[in-house]
């Protein structure tokens, strides 16, 4: 795909597509729930999709339809005890969420599985979840003997503990208290910092007996031998897909963009916290909080005037997927940013420390990696450059926000667009229609 320098801002309202993080966790929980749940603004993505056919290859019945209200995903509920042995390998796809949350649940299942998924998924570490889960006694293993997938879930016999993660990760935080579910006592994971806390607030709402933590205590735990009940979820618009146009918005001159009813959970809403930082122009509108999350309207206008920051410590875990456009958007502001303690970019869908940097650097930006993050010394035009992808959905998205302040009159090439359908199928339409308003 190629894609010009924008000759006008951004202008208009946007609904983002439904959290991601949200989605999969509502098709999971309302799956091992008693009774229906009732999912509206679901994210139909190719990851979201991977987790409703995981668990329809359970026995989950899972319908999609359409009402006066919207489209919606009911899910049919069979209780903790209620998945079927899945008669083939269930295939996560490209989703680490899937792949991660799934194992805790099969963890405590009577039947073995067997977790697959394609290139890129298989070689993201998977040690992070198998080496806890299987301390809490479940029977956890790869198949090829390197930490990586395919994942063998035999049956175990969890007894609950104390867990101290040595990364801060949703994703290991989830499965070892959705294993702590199956678990014959109490399941504690410390963090070194919070991560989302998505799970521990919906698996509230789903009935669990879970107690969540905070930014000074980075604990949460689930109390074993209640069920859980089907409910009604609301899913907010994605942060992290309002991320592009959040950031095309302050680039590019002439740009004003409301983009309604996206989530601003504190533990995502980092982003925000460092574009305000730099001097970003945005005002956050309306306020409301459903099905346990806040979400709000934010209005975005064009800043000339950013500058550089320090991003480190406690905040990574709550912008990790949006670094790659900030570092964008530092690109354009004027100073130096340095992001540090992102280490955890190298084992994302690609090694988005070197893709970064590396396409930056192909633009004209003034940008270095480090071990743990990357330095870009802004203010530097950017050029036309063909993007490497690695297929990577983030970083797709990044660099066409990147392409819209090309000082060249060619365009930018985006190799391998069609990833977006990752986490945002309709990332590119969206992108137009507000450039052309």
């Amino acid at each position: 795909m190629k894609i010009l320098h924008a000759t006008s801002g951004l202008r208009g309202e946007l609904k983002v597509p439904g959290d991601k993080s949200i989605s999969h966790r509502a098709v999971m929980f309302g799956s091992i729930a008693t009774g229906d749940t009732l999912i509206r603004g679901f994210l139909k993505s190719a990851d979201c999709i991977s987790t409703m056919n995981c668990f329809r290859a359970m026995g989950i019945d899972i319908e999609e339809g359409t009402d006066e209200k919207g489209e919606y995903i009911l899910v049919h509920g069979r209780g903790l005890r209620g998945l079927k042995k899945p008669a083939n390998p269930l295939d996560c796809g490209n989703s680490g969420t899937t792949a991660r949350l799934i194992s805790g649940i099969l963890a405590g299942q009577d039947f073995e599985s067997l977790l697959t998924g394609d290139a890129s998924l298989s070689r993201r570490p998977m040690k992070r979840v198998i080496e806890p889960l299987n301390t809490l006694g479940a029977s956890l293993r790869s198949e090829n003997g390197n930490g990586l997938m395919p994942l063998i879930i035999e049956k175990g016999e969890l007894h609950g503990g104390s867990i101290r993660t040595r990364v801060a990760s949703a994703q290991v935080k989830s499965a070892i208290l959705l294993s702590g579910l199956y678990a014959d006592k109490e399941t504690t994971v410390i963090e070194p910092a919070l991560s989302r806390n998505h799970t521990e607030l919906m698996l509230s709402a789903f009935g669990a007996d879970i107690s969540a933590g905070s930014s000074i205590d980075p604990k949460a735990s689930v109390r074993p031998g209640r069920e859980l009940y089907g409910i009604p979820v609301i899913v907010p618009g994605d942060i992290s897909s309002a991320a592009y146009f959040i950031g095309a918005a302050l680039i590019v001159p002439g740009s004003e963009v409301v983009l309604r009813n996206v989530g601003i959970n504190p533990t995502r809403d980092g982003i925000l916290r460092v574009f305000k930082a730099m001097g970003a122009d945005i005002k956050i509108e309306n306020e409301r909080y459903e099905s346990g999350e806040r979400s709000a309207d934010l209005i975005v206008s064009y800043s000339p005037s950013l500058k550089g920051v320090e991003i480190g410590g406690d905040i990574i875990p709550a912008l990790i997927d949006e670094l790659p456009l900030i570092a964008v958007v530092a690109a354009v502001a004027g100073g130096e940013t340095v992001i540090r303690d992102a280490a955890e970019l190298k084992v994302k869908e690609s090694n988005r420390i070197s893709l970064t940097v590396n396409n930056l650097k192909a633009m004209g930006a003034d940008a270095e990696e480090r071990e743990d993050g990357m330095v870009i010394r802004g203010g530097k035009p950017l050029h036309r450059a063909s993007i490497e992808t690695a297929r990577d959905h983030r970083i797709a998205m990044s660099f066409s926000v990147a392409a819209l302040v090309n000082s060249d009159v060619r365009p930018v090439e985006i190799r391998d667009p069609s990833c977006v359908g990752i986490s945002f199928p309709d990332f590119y339409r969206d992108m137009d229609r507000l450039l052309e308003q």
